[in-house]
């Protein structure tokens, strides 16, 4: 193997620069590059390479027929919250119980971007608004749904953040930016019939990819990360 190194700049730069963009323009996104994305992306490592993704492309009417119907659903939920109960999360993305420094993080996350948006504690219009964004790919032209076999393990669910990660930077080669969304999951039993998931499927996330929209301020919010210093240990 060649210890060549490689682009150092442009590997680094796809990666630094990928961020969770809240705002799109409509350019649309040729198949080419999309299929090109997610053929860089299959090199992902998995788990013996059972490889285990599955990938649904989302653009013109498929993608706004969702739109509407987990809009109208999360609309729903918002008059009757007992509807809750009927959207549920096939996996815990997020724990059942937060500590510190996790919820100070997720906190500060929030209310940054609230504060950049103007929307105010207790605003619950605007809350509810701005949490249906996600329910329309924040306007990207393209939605993309991931699915995994219920007969995976969790080991799976590692293998699958390697992928997603893939495509997140391979993106950033083209132009493009994305947001990945755990929101949808509780939308599952409206998103895996429309998509054409079988029943042994499972939903992992979505994800909106598009060309950014450079003028909308929401795109200026970047998420802070914590210094090496803090999450590593050196062991000699």
């Amino acid at each position: 193997m060649s210890h060549t190194a490689l682009d150092t700049a442009s590997i680094e730069t796809a990666i630094t620069s990928r961020m969770s963009a809240r705002a799109f323009v409509p350019n649309a996104v040729p198949k080419a590059t999309l299929e090109r994305i997610l053929e860089v992306a299959s090199r992902a490592p998995s788990g013996t390479n059972t490889q285990p993704w599955k990938v649904y492309v989302l653009q013109g009417a498929s993608r706004d027929d969702l739109v509407a119907k987990c809009c109208a659903a999360h609309d729903a939920m918002r008059a009757d919250p007992s509807l809750a109960e009927e959207y549920r999360e096939e996996y815990d993305y997020y724990p059942t119980q937060w500590v510190s420094p996790y919820v100070d993080r997720r906190r500060e996350n929030g209310w940054s971007l609230y504060g950049l948006l103007g929307i105010t504690k207790g605003d619950k219009d605007k809350m509810h608004a701005q949490h249906q964004r996600n329910f329309k790919f924040f306007d990207a032209p393209v939605g993309l749904m991931f699915t995994l076999d219920k007969v995976m393990g969790r080991g799976s669910l590692v293998d699958y953040g390697m992928f997603l990660q893939n495509i997140m930077v391979a993106a950033r080669a083209h132009g493009l930016h994305t947001c990945p969304q755990a929101a949808w999951n509780g939308f599952a039993k409206i998103i895996l019939p429309h998509i054409g998931a079988g029943e042994q499927e499972m939903l992992v996330c979505g994800m909106a990819l598009g060309y950014a929209d450079a003028a909308d301020p929401v795109n200026g919010f970047h998420t802070p990360r914590e210094p090496v210093v803090n999450f590593t240990t050196w062991l000699d």
